[in-house]
């Protein structure tokens, strides 16, 4: 499996620790979106692509399952590194702002 594309739309909203938002190409023939870029306490980290499951019963909490991930180490490194480097050269490109 090789990574043949990474795209990177950078947000910036106040208060917020989302910085961006990539796409993966995988082998020009599969693509995983919105996956987040996420300012961290100890730097970037990316967040796969997740949809909220809603609690139903009593003392449980609503909780995010992950729609698409990595299953070892290795391949998420593979996609962090990926990311991290168009989220770098994307720095000089128009930033999008979000509102709320």
């Amino acid at each position: 499996m090789k990574i043949t594309s990474v795209s990177v739309r950078k947000i910036e909203k106040e208060g917020s620790r989302m910085k961006g938002i990539a796409s993966v190409l995988l082998d020009d023939s599969f693509a995983v979106h919105d996956i987040r870029i996420i300012e961290g306490d100890n730097g970037l980290f990316i967040a796969m692509p997740s949809r909220k499951i809603t609690a139903r019963g009593e003392g449980e909490v609503d909780r995010y399952r992950d729609i698409a991930h990595p299953i070892n180490p290795e391949v998420r490194s593979m996609f962090e590194q990926a990311i991290f480097e168009a989220y770098k050269n994307a720095e000089d490109e128009p930033v999008d702002t979000e509102e709320e």
